[in-house]
């Protein structure tokens, strides 16, 4: 049945007409909102007799800003740095201590502000790359190549060399808690490792663990490296996982150790972690629990997490100085880093002549009196591109959000 072309232009005239009211009364909605934000902004003495009429006639748009303001200064507060005093730190970490020597199975979460005294960025701390994007600044670039474990790698390790550790669950791409000397097994990277890249056509998946990070092409749902597997000539993808991907890799993500781990888990300590992506993965909590039978939750951070209210202790300060505290406690000794001692080298596969030019990131120095697998193969880039933003925190996500922000 045909439309009356007559009753076709009244409909469509009706449609204009609805959206151009819509139009106009979101621009008068507007026009009170800044009317009354600008009469708020004032001292109530300076306000005129028209400005307190206005506030009493707009009741609504006055609620609706006032509401925005309290949820404007909530999460202000909730990225702010609290640190505590020193008697109250100390008080702090003999509880945390006694915690660790009760635990039967410790398992340690830890994110970026492990690796801040290493000179990697954060994410949402004040100067974290979040943090910065989200105002409009650029990230600035980092030579994560020059990049050593912190104390706090090292005092994990020797937690778990000590047998008060039983497995770590690691947010972070760094590969510094692999160079610190833990144990793979005791490890899971849940966001992958700078300097691993797999086959996964290989059955299973061949790991290439490399001296040098392999993210320099790589970003958002674009993971190949551009270099090809010696055994089947597929290309060779790097193991990151962004923001808004689902990691599928079995190594070095190891979400199986990570599940197991939780699941015994009587005593979880957070490291570092803002927890806002950690909070997500349910299997990391056993929520399914009755509150009384989850692991006891302490959570060393700067800033507020939304876990700090299950938490049966939250410690404000640095993760080297809680750390370097907790072992004082524990009268455990701290292991100093020593390169010659660092598996990567051990671990890392020599690149193939044709492979050479395939990268331009730096490549770390084998340790004095030792010759890295690959020296013979690998080449220093020169100055013009050594100093590259790491695509796992940096290029990945620019090029994520810089695609959104383009307007033809």
């Amino acid at each position: 049945m045909e439309e009356d072309p007559e009753t076709g232009n009244s409909s469509r005239t009706e449609r204009k007409a609805l959206e151009k009211a819509k139009i106009l009364q979101r621009e008068r909605e507007r026009k009170v909102f800044r009317l009354v934000g600008r009469v708020l902004k004032k001292p109530e003495a300076e306000r005129s007799e028209e400005e307190a009429a206005a506030l009493l006639l707009h009741r609504e748009a006055v609620d609706e800003l006032g509401r925005r303001q309290i949820r404007r200064n909530v999460l202000k507060r909730k990225q702010e740095e609290v640190f505590d005093d020193a008697d109250e730190l100390k008080s702090k970490v003999k509880q945390l201590a006694a915690a660790v020597k009760q635990a039967n199975h410790l398992v340690v979460y830890t994110g970026a502000g492990i690796s801040t005294a290493a000179s990697i960025p954060d994410y949402r701390g004040p100067n974290g790359v979040w943090t910065q994007l989200q105002k409009g600044r650029t990230v600035s670039s980092s030579d994560l190549s020059k990049a050593a474990p912190t104390v706090t790698h090292m005092c994990i390790r020797m937690l778990h060399k000590e047998k008060l550790v039983k497995h770590v669950v690691s947010q972070n791409c760094d590969g510094l808690h692999l160079r610190s000397g833990l144990p793979r097994h005791a490890l899971s990277e849940l966001h992958g490792n700078m300097f691993i890249e797999v086959c996964t056509s290989c059955s299973p998946a061949r790991e290439f663990v490399r001296l040098f990070d392999v993210t320099e092409r790589t970003s958002l749902h674009r993971h190949g490296t551009g270099r090809r597997c010696s055994h089947c000539g597929s290309e060779l993808r790097d193991t990151i996982v962004h923001f808004g991907e689902r990691g599928t890799l079995e190594q070095p993500l190891n979400w199986k150790g990570a599940a197991e781990a939780a699941n015994e888990a009587d005593v979880i300590l957070c490291l570092g972690s803002s927890l806002k992506v950690l909070k997500k993965y349910a299997c990391l909590w056993s929520m399914s629990r009755p509150a009384n039978k989850r692991p006891k939750l302490y959570i060393v951070n700067l800033q507020w997490t939304p876990k700090d209210d299950l938490a049966v202790l939250k410690i404000h300060g640095k993760c080297d100085d809680v750390m370097s505290l907790l072992m004082e406690e524990l009268n455990i000794q701290i292991p100093e880093y020593d390169r010659a001692e660092d598996p990567i080298f051990k671990l890392a596969t020599p690149l193939r002549p044709e492979e050479v030019q395939s990268h331009n990131r730096e490549v770390l120095a084998a340790p004095d009196g030792q010759e890295s697998p690959s020296a013979e193969n690998q080449q220093q880039p020169s100055e013009e591109t050594s100093s590259l933003q790491g695509g796992w925190f940096g290029r990945g996500y620019n090029k994520g959000r810089c695609k959104k922000r383009r307007v033809s």
